[in-house]
């Protein structure tokens, strides 16, 4: 429990379902629009399947993980055709 206390004194602390739920359903979206880019060669796609696999890595709030998600998600959607 000593261990605990000292990583979140230093700012480490583990995230919260909700983000790892979501980190894990864009990058699982992220990775079947890449896969589908490649496929079609369509770089939209593969550039937007990127972009939602890695883009958890750089936020860290769970509300912007979930509103930065959904509008990427709606972008591939609406680039899928």
């Amino acid at each position: 429990m000593e261990e605990l206390k000292q990583m979140q004194s230093l700012g480490l602390v583990l995230p919260s379902p909700a983000y790892l739920f979501g980190a894990l359903l864009f990058g699982l979206l992220g990775y079947v629009a890449f896969r589908r880019g490649r496929k079609t060669e369509r770089n939209v796609l593969t550039w937007s399947g990127l972009a939602l696999m890695l883009y958890p890595y750089a936020v860290s709030e769970t509300w912007m993980l979930w509103a930065l998600g959904a509008a990427l998600a709606g972008w591939v959607f609406a680039k899928w055709q």
